[in-house]
């Protein structure tokens, strides 16, 4: 039996036999709330403020810094599926030297950020470049090959800051493992510190009479500092 449908369409699903036979034909039913949910594609369209970070960069290879503002979109605001992601990405500098490029590579960046998906494979990616002309050492150590790897860096500092990268930490065996390495070396330092901060030589022996570490080469013997004995009588 046809049935006119007097209002306007907004969703539909498949009925059940009986449920048929209740309700004479279709029913117009509510949309979900998960029809609703915003996912980050090529087509989205750029909104007028963007929530960002920017991030000083300092390296040795210039006397000027670079200052990289990676820009996020937040979707679904307000709702239990909001996320925050980036959106597009932008390098300044006094230093001209690599401009091309690095215009070029925000370009293509951001066009990866724009795609949605999984884009913390960038990070890997852009640590692996390495300089020709060799690294440098970052501030507490870090070796960074190249400056590309220093702008993939500075990208994984965002991603963990808005939650798409995680730590996994380290298990209780490596937890272990650091802790007795960690209590091994402060030991060495304390008692390298107290050597030194004794009142005999750095480098003496230990003089089998005094048991004190003042037995030094005097003359051809070994002579203690601290009671006098010596080899040579």
């Amino acid at each position: 039996m046809a049935k006119k449908i007097e209002k306007k369409i907004v969703g539909y699903e498949v009925l059940k036999n009986e449920e048929q036979e209740q309700d004479g034909g279709c029913v117009a039913t509510e949309p979900k709330e998960e029809d609703n949910i915003v996912q980050l594609h090529e087509k989205l369209q750029r909104p007028e403020m963007l929530l960002g970070s920017t991030y000083k960069v300092k390296t040795p290879l210039s006397e000027h810094a670079l200052y990289i503002t990676i820009n996020d979109v937040v979707l679904n605001q307000d709702t239990k599926h909001e996320l925050r992601r980036p959106f597009e990405i932008f390098i300044n500098s006094k230093n001209m030297d690599h401009f091309q490029w690095i215009v070029a590579l925000t370009r293509i960046i951001s066009a990866v950020f724009r795609k949605g998906g999984d884009v913390t494979f960038l990070v890997e990616e852009l640590r692996s470049v390495f300089d020709p002309r060799g690294g440098y050492f970052k501030k507490g150590g870090r070796y960074m090959p190249s400056l590309v790897a220093e702008i993939g860096d500075a990208i994984e500092c965002h991603l963990r800051m808005i939650g798409m990268l995680k730590d996994d930490g380290l298990d209780e065996h490596q937890k272990k493992l650091v802790a007795e390495k960690r209590a091994q070396y402060e030991s060495a330092v304390e008692k390298r510190n107290t050597d030194e901060s004794s009142d005999f030589p750095v480098g003496a022996q230990l003089c089998k009479k005094c048991n004190t570490k003042a037995a030094v080469q005097m003359d051809g013997c070994l002579t203690c500092l601290n009671c006098g004995e010596s080899k040579c009588g």
